[in-house]
């Protein structure tokens, strides 16, 4: 049987392979992404949620890395205006950290450095008098407040993939890369899927070597080569509580350690405090909030709000492992966030090209270098070098001002719909809910619903259209459907999926 051949096959489907994937697909290249597990299955669905410039990143003079992921806030907000918006962050000014001068200055360099056009400008509370200081201890008296983006981390993924995939791209999931080698001007990979244990081989003109945390293992086990540069696995992890106040804006609070913890408004009846930063050791597909992290998550959020959080009060956690390119920072926080891109042949040699590091705010960007790397190897990839500033992801083809008018137009056109319900699938799905509405005149044409809105029809679409095969894909990945749905319709989701 004569083997498949692809111009670029890349290797991880988190978000910096399915951007590159995404990119090189668009601009007429034949692409294979296999990812192991799920997409956005490791590091990129365990983020923050945020797109932001990294504002405390300016304190280690990552100034390049800033202002790219400043300006990047307004370009994916305008491609993704449903899984992408605005949020104000409440910076408190804390007597004995930094001075009130310092996070000016700061500041003012975050309003300007990015070319920032949209978003509102810096500006100076009143917390004696502002709402923003009701949920906080009495003795704040001076805010600053700032804008970033809130991102749904994973979907940002998954809809990356799916672009690539109608421009062409073959994506894979659950199907590892576990061979690789060169064989004159071509790579010869052997993929195996990892529940059937079928095996496939397939050549490629490049590879791409974008496994995150296994960046690494992947070079030495597939493709039998010394690594180039070292990664830093360091643990981030997150704490999900009952809500702790009512308005929409978020917190960024500054410890006495020098980090900040971000405190932000999450689906609705709860609030996400993170994160911790501490390097780790092992299988970074283990990991898992340790006691001590969530102590001090909720010694950090309670410094500062009225309302002490306690351990008992927190209903959901999660944790990552950030792939870091090992600069010999001496603090996991110190340690560099901006992306290192090894690539190894090319000319008569077959290219690999490995990505150490990144952060998902500038995950585009990296996309353009890598493939600017490779386009003197596949000179495909030289034509239409920045069409993903302006292309919608799949259901952006809205204005970013118009979420809100997208959920009034579903429910208006599906008066069956509760306004919550078009809200969700209006911010999930943009205009592509209509879609999964299409040819429903009830809720009950939708199928059986398993809980907060979550239907049969909507479960086919993502098995269909997003790779989803197991309730955790649904219910904690394309969605956070699980935080809202009780154990017994969990049970009945992961029931209906077979898995």
């Amino acid at each position: 049987m004569t083997e498949r051949e692809f111009d670029l096959f890349v290797v991880g489907g988190g978000i910096n392979g399915a951007g590159i994937a995404r990119d090189a697909a668009g601009r007429g290249a034949s692409v294979m992404l296999v990812e192991q597990d799920d997409l956005a299955s490791a590091t990129s669905s365990w983020s923050t949620k945020l797109i932001h410039g990294g504002l405390r990143y300016l304190e280690y003079y990552e100034f390049r890395l800033v202002r790219e992921a400043l300006i990047e806030r307004e370009v994916l907000w305008g491609i993704a205006p449903h899984i992408i918006r605005p949020l104000r962050f409440v910076l408190p000014h804390h007597e004995g950290l930094r001075p009130a001068w310092m996070l000016r200055l700061g500041l003012f360099l975050y309003d300007h450095l990015g070319g920032r056009k949209r978003l509102w400008p810096t500006k100076t509370l009143d917390l004696t008098t502002d709402v923003a200081g009701r949920p906080l201890k009495a003795g704040y008296g001076k805010a600053f407040e700032y804008s970033d983006c809130r991102v749904d981390d994973a979907r940002l993924v998954v809809l990356n993939a799916r672009d690539a995939a109608e421009r062409g791209a073959v994506i894979r999931t659950r199907t590892r890369a576990i061979a690789a080698e060169r064989d004159g001007a071509r790579w010869r990979v052997t993929v195996e899927h990892v529940r059937t244990g079928l095996r496939e081989t397939v050549v490629a003109k490049a590879l791409v070597n974008a496994a995150g945390p296994w960046v690494e293992s992947f070079l030495t086990g597939a493709t039998k080569t010394t690594p180039p540069a070292r990664v830093r696995l360091v643990q981030g992890s997150h704490i999900v509580v009952p809500k702790l106040y009512d308005h929409d804006r978020a917190y960024i609070f500054q410890n006495a350690d020098n980090r900040i913890i971000f405190a932000i408004p999450y689906e609705r009846e709860f609030t996400l405090i993170g994160t911790t930063d501490q390097d780790y050791q092992g299988d970074p597909g283990a990991v898992r909030i340790t006691p001590s992290e969530i102590d001090y998550l909720c010694a950090a959020a309670s410094e500062y709000f009225r309302a002490p959080i306690a351990p008992s009060d927190v209903v959901w956690t999660y944790s990552g492992v950030r792939p870091l390119y090992d600069d010999g920072a001496s603090a996991a926080q110190e340690a560099t966030r901006d992306y290192v891109l090894h690539k190894d042949g090319g000319g008569a040699v077959p290219p690999l090209l490995s990505v150490f590091g990144g952060k998902i705010t500038t995950y585009r960007r990296l996309a353009i270098s890598a493939l600017e790397e490779l386009a003197t190897d596949l000179p495909v990839l030289a034509a239409k070098t920045n069409w993903t500033a302006t292309a919608p992801l799949p259901g952006g083809d809205f204005s970013p001002d118009g979420p809100v008018s997208l959920a009034e137009s579903l429910w208006r056109s599906h008066p069956f719909l509760t306004p919550e319900l078009a809200a969700r699938l209006a911010a999930a799905y943009g205009t592509h809910a209509r879609r999964i509405l299409d040819g429903a005149a009830t809720m009950a044409d939708l199928g059986h619903e398993f809980g907060g809105g979550l239907t049969e029809a909507e479960i086919a679409w993502l098995r269909r259209e997003e790779w989803a095969e197991t309730a955790e894909d649904v219910l904690w990945r394309r969605s956070k459907l699980g935080l809202h749905l009780t154990e017994a319709e969990r049970a009945a989701v992961a029931a209906h999926l077979g898995a």
